[in-house]
């Protein structure tokens, strides 16, 4: 099959340039560099910006505003004072799998620093997710998410201390939560409903994930239940959208 221009079909239609053909020049510039990232291989360092600016016959603002583009979409990282290309993004499927699970699969060390692990009392909402009377224990389990000890995201967990109620003494941080409550408690996950959103991390998110404010995040909350229909747990879960794409499989629906 024959894509227009002969490009990759998951790129843009027509390489981005509009219908009347006038190109931004950082567009312009933005594609040359993206084709000399192919060419520079992943971890090499980019040259530097009067370099570049001199080559592609832009201003160093104009370039600017290109790798600026370029590193919010993961193709470049900043790494101390240079810019280096950026590996390819990690796939995490939209599925009961756990984070474990999901970045095991693509040969990188899965990890996570605790931030917090609390007891409070939960509030109506919250409770009603977890099928809980309101005011019941219930634990809330902070994370930082880690691929190769690189931070990627920010997890929040809340789960009801009935149904976990040595959390805080017999479980490793640092593990799979879902690999407890099955290996541990024997607790299986039945089904989820997952809603997927961008937003930008607020300050102490920024912080905690180690990124500028102004990154693009990818924010899933999911509402668990066990193999019987119970509640089980709701996460918060923010991701790096310079390292994440989410994968999922469709089927077709019956009817007409």
């Amino acid at each position: 099959m024959e894509f227009p221009y002969g490009q990759d079909p998951g790129a843009p239609v027509r390489s981005g340039v509009p219908e009347h053909g006038r190109i931004p020049k950082y567009y312009a510039a933005k594609v040359a560099i993206a084709a000399l990232l192919a060419e520079l291989g992943e971890g090499e360092p980019l040259p530097a910006e009067r370099d570049l600016a001199q080559r592609f016959q832009v201003s160093r603002e104009t370039l600017r505003q290109a790798l600026r583009e370029l590193v919010l979409e993961g193709r470049l990282r900043r790494m101390g004072r240079g810019t280096v290309v950026a590996g390819p993004k990690m796939e995490q499927p939209l599925s009961l799998a756990s984070y474990t699970e999901g970045v095991r699969r693509q040969g990188r060390t899965p990890g996570r620093h605790l931030v917090s692990l609390d007891r409070f009392a939960g509030p109506p909402a919250l409770a009603r997710d977890l099928g809980v009377e309101p005011g019941d224990a219930v634990w809330h389990m902070e994370r930082v998410l880690l691929a190769d000890d690189e931070r990627v995201g920010l997890e929040s967990t809340y789960v009801a201390v009935a149904r976990v109620p040595d959390l805080a003494t017999d479980f490793e941080p640092d593990s799979s939560f879902y690999a407890y409550l099955r290996e541990r408690l024997g607790i299986g996950f039945g089904d989820a409903d997952e809603r997927l959103e961008t937003v930008l991390a607020t300050p102490r998110e920024a912080l905690l994930i180690g990124t500028p404010g102004a990154l693009p995040m990818l924010l899933i909350h999911r509402l668990s239940r066990d193999t019987e229909g119970r509640p089980l747990e709701r996460v918060r879960s923010l991701y790096r959208g310079d390292r994440f794409s989410f994968t999922t499989h469709l089927g077709r629906t019956p009817g007409p």
